[in-house]
């Protein structure tokens, strides 16, 4: 904890940036309970869930392609302050529509869409600035406090998404992401270190091409599998299940996505504090084999106990697989080309989601959990098992790195 203590209060940069994304995060988790519970409240809601995760998601990819090359060329400061700005924007649009009328029904899906385009702005930035704002002995720890305040903001989110659905009603709800979006902004503009571009290595000492480093692709792939798994769950599956399965309706969709959030804060903070002995991608490996493990869990439906359970272990197992992956690439990957290539391989991760939810979605309308369940463990397993055959190459991008 002192680690954690330490960096927070030594560098001022890096905590304005940590409390910031926090704040948004966390107004991201009511979010999604919000717009799910829009889309539930229609005809066939069950069936147009699958919908919202694509809308949620897919436009990751178009937003992902820009994203990078506008980082790499422009201070991020500038790009964090203009995606908060959009997004609050945009989800602010649905509670001024029911203050001035109804919400359309088509509404909630092109919120979600701008949503998933300009998602990867600050998905990149975040990580790509890490390294100007800390020192390289910093960087398992400032990467487990990033993964801690997605996984502390949303139990936050998601635990108070429950009791403000009743009191607020979702459209209100919305209002209070779009301040928090206003509270990222605020942050951002408070760094006092400019994040502006780095200077292209010389041509002598140019970088391994981003596809042919064995640990970039093989973690990168391993998590698109593991993402498709992951969103079938939390976007489809956990919507489901609350609605038709588990007591408490809008109660137990917050307990299972708390349980997955208090998972990851667990595993975020252990991974930041103790670095395993044995090989990275081994290590990255069996957290992720433990991970699809707990898909299996809910085969335990109705009972919330172990499907909630479940959810506990995929956080607590996929946090590792997230801080010790990220310190991977800061390493490999030059300071001039960090916006672009974070952007990439994370928008190839963000991008996956879609495809679990639109395979799962079917099942579940034809009643078949258990065959989601297999599936969704299967995809998050098998390519652990690739992984195990994957040695770290320790000839790395660059050698030396900038500090904050």
């Amino acid at each position: 904890m002192s680690t954690y203590l330490s960096l927070l209060k030594n560098r001022r940069d890096f905590r304005s940036l940590w409390l910031g994304a926090s704040v948004s995060v966390m107004g991201d988790s009511m979010t999604f309970v919000a717009l799910s519970w829009l889309v539930l409240a229609q005809p066939r809601g069950t069936a147009k869930l699958g919908l919202l995760a694509v809308c949620y998601t897919a436009p990751v990819v178009v937003g992902g392609l820009v994203a990078g090359p506008l980082l790499d060329r422009f201070d991020k400061r500038a790009a964090l302050i203009a995606d908060s700005v959009l997004r609050g924007v945009a989800v602010g649009s649905i509670p001024l529509s029911a203050a001035v009328a109804t919400v359309p029904a088509w509404l909630p899906f092109l919120v979600a869409a701008l949503y998933g385009l300009l998602k990867m702005v600050p998905m990149a930035a975040v990580p790509a600035a890490i390294p100007d704002l800390v020192a390289p002995e910093e960087r398992d720890a400032a990467n487990a406090l990033e993964s801690v305040s997605y996984s502390l903001s949303g139990i936050i989110g998601f635990t108070l998404a429950a009791p403000l659905l009743g009191a607020l009603g979702p459209a209100n709800i919305l209002a209070l992401d779009a301040a928090t979006y206003a509270c990222f902004a605020v942050a951002v503009a408070l760094i006092r270190r400019p994040l502006r571009p780095h200077a292209k290595p010389a041509a002598r000492s140019a970088p391994v091409p981003v596809f042919r480093d064995r640990v970039l692709v093989g973690t990168t792939l391993a998590f698109m599998a593991f993402n498709i798994a992951e969103g079938a769950m939390t976007m489809v599956v956990a919507p489901w299940l609350a609605k038709e399965q588990l007591p408490g309706d809008g109660a137990a969709l917050s307990l299972l996505m708390a349980a997955l959030s208090a998972g990851e804060l667990l595993g975020g903070f252990a991974a930041g504090a103790w670095r395993p002995r044995i090989d990275r991608l081994v290590a990255i490996a069996v957290v992720e084999l433990v991970a699809a493990a707990g898909f299996l869990a809910v085969l335990g439906s109705p009972d919330w106990i172990p499907v909630a359970a479940g959810f506990l272990v995929i956080g607590l197992f996929s946090a590792p697989m997230t801080v010790w992956a990220q310190s991977l690439r800061m390493e490999r990957i030059p300071p001039s080309r960090r916006g672009r290539v974070f952007s990439a391989f994370r928008t190839m991760m963000q991008a996956t989601p879609p495809v679990g939810a639109a395979v799962v979605t079917p099942l579940l309308v034809a009643g078949n959990l258990a065959g989601a369940v297999i599936l969704m463990s299967a995809l998050a397993a098998l390519p652990a098992f690739a992984l195990l055959f994957v040695r770290e190459d320790r000839r790395l991008w660059i050698t030396g790195s900038s500090c904050g």
